[in-house]
């Protein structure tokens, strides 16, 4: 399944890799991938073919689900089709307080008790989620994990979901993105090499 989310993600261009021409990302990190998992809604086939694998992982890894939480933005399409298959509640979660009305970060209903599974776009360092998770804990919510498209699998997001004492579980992840590049030819092996050594520690990458 890694290899065939990869590989969907990269027939849409949702993926780019430029070991040579690196991005630059909001923190200042020099990276040579950028990921926008934001254009699978325009393409049904695609976004039809991660909802169904979606579920799939939420059903496999958080069985006990009662609410389906999506992450502002991106993660908020995902959720709408995941929970209306399920048929479970919905809600979701803004990155900060709304600055008018009444101020809501959660948008929806969610009981105290009630066991939450996040659906995230994306996970870099974990920053999102671990806010997200955050606002529903405080609401009393009983957050069991995060179920996400696609990881860049950082040391930094691992250490991150552990301190929360958060389980989260992926599509696709860098590695698989990797192997599907090369064997596509997207990518050369050398280009393979650069790239995985940015993943061990971005900071430093190319330094």
């Amino acid at each position: 399944m890694k290899q065939d989310v990869a590989e969907a993600l990269l027939s849409i261009d949702a993926v780019s890799l430029s070991p040579n021409e690196p991005f630059t990302w909001a923190s200042g990190i020099k990276s040579p991938i950028y990921c926008d998992n934001r254009l699978i809604v325009s393409y049904p086939e695609v976004r039809k073919f991660i909802s169904k694998n979606l579920i799939k992982l939420i059903q496999e890894k958080f069985p006990e689900a009662e609410v389906i939480a999506g992450t502002a933005t991106a993660g908020i399409p995902h959720a709408s089709w995941v929970s209306a298959v399920l048929e479970k509640p919905m809600v979701y979660v803004r990155s900060s307080p709304k600055k008018h009305g009444r101020g809501n970060m959660i948008e929806g209903i969610v009981k105290p008790g009630q066991k939450v599974v996040i659906v995230e776009d994306l996970i870099s360092t974990g920053g999102s989620s671990i806010t997200c998770a955050h606002a529903l804990r405080e609401a009393g919510a009983d957050v069991i994990g995060v179920a996400a498209i696609f990881s860049y699998e950082l040391p930094i997001a691992a250490e991150n979901f552990e301190k929360e004492g958060l389980r989260y579980a992926t599509l696709s992840n860098y590695p698989a993105l990797l192997e599907t590049a090369l064997a596509k030819n997207i990518i050369n092996e050398t280009e393979r090499t650069a790239l995985t050594e940015w993943n061990k520690d971005p900071g430093n990458w190319g330094k």
